[in-house]
């Protein structure tokens, strides 16, 4: 799931580079064995810090690693924050020498991390990469070093209402142009025909992404006209009253709420709000992959989902015990599980057959994430740069205060 964080600054991350500096050397020649099925050493304690702070996923997360814990022989001490404050917490404890043993992260913020040597590359203990999807590895990767895994992934896809849709006569619509349509027919005076979010904040653009890149576009170049494409069809959807003005304000979660309501007829948004859906009497809804600019294009979206590392401790044993647990987490038993429960898709790429037939309802997003991309696997650290720029832009246009080949010149400007 997409979490809204603060930007990491230069400043802290150089800081980070000489605090960890001291400890680098105590693992560049150590290589553990995480496929191993030895033992720890009676009372080895592993720290652990997350950010699944909140029901039911902390306890999903906690069977996971208690599972693990078990097959390792280790005791757990887990610290488990809110998404917003994970960052600044991995500063404060690198500041203080006190990282933990394994440190979960938001996909978009491994490469800024390891960027600043605060992480140890998974080749220095041997630990399997193989077999994972391709958008995910790469967000673990860096500098041709992958340093962290993802158990289980999400993305974003168009949710429809199937009983607004059927009584309107409109099927699901696969182009922006059918998009542009069915958004006007299906809006009446208490529903509107789309709901998506654009706030100013990393969450806006993350829900932009799929439409800029599906139509060609790259955040390595905000000024090429596939982009400003992607922002005039959602400038067309709010000028049009084909979606609210209200959603350069709306959160994913918001959104979630206007289509559980009545209030959208179709809505942007991702798997994890389907408990809630699911849990709305009388509502039947449709999934289907995002509209593309014309047809025969593949719909791209972003990668969405939480990387396990090895911090830089300096020492060495735990090190080698804490890559066994990241493999542990990654096994093929603990992604199907997490995959099932938290209504993810697994992210090594032969195990997503078996969940779909599990899990039927998430076939659209496993079809998904076959093309979805990592946020950074372009721009590397300079990702929320780009980030920064997009949000800016969409709402500069979402506003009326720029076109859309203006406003990400003036976002960028700014």
């Amino acid at each position: 799931m997409l979490k809204t964080k603060a930007k990491i600054s230069a400043t802290a991350l150089v800081f980070a580079v000489a605090i960890m500096a001291c400890s680098r050397d105590a693992n560049e020649n150590g290589a553990g064995n995480p496929g191993g099925t030895g033992k720890a050493a009676t009372g080895s304690v592993l720290s652990i810090l997350d950010y699944y702070n909140n029901e039911p996923e902390k306890g999903y997360i906690q069977a996971a690693l208690d599972n693990c814990a078990a097959e390792l022989g280790v005791s757990l001490d887990r610290e488990a924050v809110p998404g917003g404050s994970l960052i600044q917490k991995v500063l404060q404890k690198a500041s203080a020498k006190t990282l933990p043993d394994v440190l979960m992260l938001d996909n978009p913020e491994v490469q800024q991390i390891a960027e600043s040597g605060a992480l140890a590359p998974l080749s220095d203990f041997n630990v399997p990469t193989t077999g994972y999807a391709e958008g995910i590895l790469s967000a673990g990767t860096y500098d041709g070093k992958v340093y962290g895994l993802a158990p289980t992934v999400n993305t974003l896809a168009l949710f429809y209402n199937k009983k607004i849709l059927s009584t309107a006569g409109i099927a699901p619509p696969t182009t922006w142009a059918e998009l542009r349509d069915s958004a006007r027919k299906l809006t009446t005076a208490g529903t509107y025909g789309l709901a998506f979010a654009a706030p100013a904040t990393y969450e806006g653009s993350w829900q932009f992404l799929p439409f800029m890149w599906s139509n060609g576009g790259d955040e390595s170049d905000l000024s090429s006209p596939k982009v400003s494409e992607a922002l005039q069809l959602l400038i067309d959807l709010v000028s049009s009253g084909s979606a609210s003005r209200s959603v350069v304000n709306w959160s994913q979660g918001d959104v979630n709420d206007q289509f559980i309501a009545g209030k959208a007829a179709m809505m942007v948004n991702g798997p994890w709000n389907m408990p809630k859906l699911n849990q709305s009497t009388g509502l039947d809804y449709g999934i289907v992959q995002i509209p593309v600019n014309t047809a025969g294009q593949t719909p791209i979206a972003p990668l969405g989902g939480e990387i396990w590392t090895v911090p830089r401790t300096g020492n060495k044993a735990k090190m080698e015990l804490a890559a066994r647990f990241v493999a542990c987490i990654n096994s093929d038993k603990n992604q199907l599980a997490l995959a099932e429960q938290r209504l993810t898709v697994p992210t090594k790429t032969a195990l997503v057959p078996q969940f779909v037939a599990k899990v039927p309802a998430m076939k659209v997003f496993a079809e998904q994430i076959a093309s979805a991309r990592s946020r950074t696997g372009k721009l590397g650290a300079k990702w929320p740069d780009s980030a920064t720029v997009i949000y800016s832009a969409v709402q500069l246009g979402l506003t009326g205060k720029a076109s859309s080949a203006d406003a990400f010149k003036q976002a960028a400007a700014k």
